[in-house]
């Protein structure tokens, strides 16, 4: 039988602070501006408008 390493936390987190909670949020809001950034890019907006032209087209 394996033996599991048991690990010592010197203190309570069990939850997140203030300021790990505004980090999370400067990280998520900037994570989304990026991804804003790129598919409103010329090129990506472009592949877009073509696939839903191609998959709204009947061809019959």
């Amino acid at each position: 039988m394996f033996l599991r390493p048991r690990y010592v936390f010197l203190e309570d987190d069990t939850g997140m602070s203030t300021v790990e909670y505004t980090v999370g949020i400067l990280v998520a809001v900037t994570m989304a501006l990026v991804l804003w950034g790129v598919v409103k890019s010329g090129s990506v907006s472009d592949g877009f408008t073509e696939l839903i032209d191609r998959a709204l087209t009947v061809k019959g």
